[in-house]
């Protein structure tokens, strides 16, 4: 969630000189698009994992600081929570063997945080809800020794001035509430990253909201949240209301939430950002020294320190990223909308579907999104998170669709065009996109196997606390094993 703060006390006159010093870090991007050559050297992406640690008995294990010091390897961060680690996977290209590799780094940087979290008597699971987690597991005290982490905290229940209302109706319903963002901690997702050049990021942006649907309905992995079976991917709606800082004054007058699907297909990276700017009061306005104007004027790339920085506090699904490598600028689009798991191959297949077909749909000369309504994009986006596998979702000349079978017919074939326009190796292509086919032919994903495991645990008398534990102890045995979940056994 980035850098520590310097400071975590702010006056109203730092939120004064941080909308000031947002908005010439805009004007400074504004004329970097036209004037500044932007690294766009082939298809670069990344990836960003977010771990769970339990301990023998499938329950949360506040252990990440004693396994981060331990471990020492600057890939892994705290995050949220103390149950919480996150794996930054460096970014490479995509092309011959990169997903392959990709694959491999994973499997070896998390093989070594699993020995040392072994001899701290925990375990990593990759899933995009810990199952066993319940209320008692997320307050305060269970947050990360991170100033950054406890100034969003009171950042965002200052903001809201009122608890955060949790409401979820799914396959049962779950009523709750907090007065601190700590139930954060209880999502776990996969971010993936590319670079774009400036003037093909809308088409990538528009192309990656256009399939969140699809990317969520297949890859949900979130049923279960304090012992009740709420969504596929319960994650989406739980984040959302989780962090709200909008009084309910406000939510009623159509003040838009921080996390967001947005409203509108664009044309430019600067939409964005100018949304940020008009729409999101600074949570956390702390100013660097950085003159940008100064700095762009010298001939050099600014950092757009506070640009970045609000740019964090908005939690866009699909969110626009500038950064700065080697001395050139460059874009990516980070895509958000996955949880975490449930192996590392299921993992990279997702990835493998989610940058071939952006590629082949943002290269359409008549693209989707002038086909698909916004709305009814982020209906698809919510179909895909409440219902899952056994989600309909409209698309363009075949209008509403089981997304298996949107997948099989339609999509599947463009994502293997896009990762061949990627110079993917087929041979890599072919296993991980048949992951992603073998889904949709099984029906099994994620929550369908969880869904399924509790189920029949149940039947056999078992409790839903006792269910859900021993379904947790599983799913951590077969995760090890890296086959993919529509394989797995019940």
């Amino acid at each position: 969630m980035g850098k520590d703060l310097v400071t975590a006390v702010f006056t109203p006159h730092d939120r004064v000189l941080f909308r000031g010093k947002v908005r010439r870090c805009l004007d400074v991007l504004s004329g970097m698009l036209d004037t500044v050559p932007f690294q766009a050297d082939g298809p670069t992406a990344g990836l960003e994992i977010e771990i769970n640690l339990v301990d023998a008995d499938a329950q949360p294990a506040m252990r990440n600081a004693e396994i981060l010091a331990a471990l020492g390897d600057p890939r892994f961060q705290p995050e949220l929570g103390r149950f919480n680690l996150e794996l930054n996977v460096p970014p490479r290209g995509l092309s011959g063997e990169g997903l392959a590799e990709f694959e491999q780094d994973i499997l070896d940087a998390l093989r070594g945080a699993a020995d040392c979290a072994g001899k701290d008597e925990s375990r990593l699971v990759l899933v995009g809800m810990l199952p066993t987690l319940t209320q008692e597991h997320v307050v305060p005290a269970n947050l990360s020794d991170n100033e950054r982490f406890r100034a969003l905290d009171a950042e965002i229940a200052g903001a809201r001035g009122d608890d955060f209302h949790i409401d979820i109706r799914g396959a049962e319903r779950l009523v709750t509430s907090s007065d601190t963002i700590a139930p954060e901690a209880s999502c776990t997702s996969t971010q993936f990253h590319i670079k774009v050049a400036p003037d093909r990021f809308a088409r990538y942006w528009n192309a990656s909201q256009a399939i969140a649907g699809v990317q969520v309905a297949l890859g949900a992995n979130s049923p279960f949240l304090y012992g009740r079976r709420l969504w596929a991917e319960t994650r989406i709606p739980f984040f959302e209301q989780a962090t709200d800082a909008r009084p309910d004054e406000f939510s009623a007058q159509g003040v838009r939430p921080r996390v967001w699907f947005g409203d509108r297909w664009i044309d430019s990276i600067l939409d964005l950002y100018e949304e940020n700017v008009r729409y999101f009061p600074p949570l956390l306005p702390e100013l660097s020294e950085e003159d940008p104007v100064a700095v762009r004027n010298s001939g050099k790339t600014p950092q757009l320190y506070e640009l970045r920085l609000h740019n964090g506090t908005v939690y866009r699904w699909n969110r626009p990223v500038y950064d700065v490598s080697g001395g050139r600028p460059h874009l990516r689009v980070e895509n958000r909308v996955l949880p975490s798991g449930p192996t590392v191959a299921d993992l990279v297949a997702n990835a493998a579907l989610y940058f071939g077909l952006v590629r082949a749909l943002a290269e359409e000369e008549l693209p989707v999104w002038s086909r698909l309504g916004f709305a009814a994009a982020e209906a698809n986006f919510r179909a895909g998170a409440r219902y899952g596998m056994e989600a309909s979702l409209t698309w363009p000349g075949v209008g509403e669709v089981p997304v298996a079978t949107l997948m099989l017919d339609m999509l599947l074939p463009q994502a293997y065009t896009g990762l061949d326009l990627l110079g993917v190796c087929p041979a890599q292509r072919d296993r991980l996109l048949g992951i992603i086919e073998g889904r949709c032919r099984t029906g099994r994903n994620g929550a369908t196997w969880q869904t399924a495991a509790v189920r029949a645990a149940e039947d056999r008398g078992l409790s839903r606390p006792a269910a859900l534990r021993e379904m947790t102890q599983h799913y951590v045995d077969h995760e090890r094993t890296n086959e993919p979940v529509h394989t797995w056994p019940l």
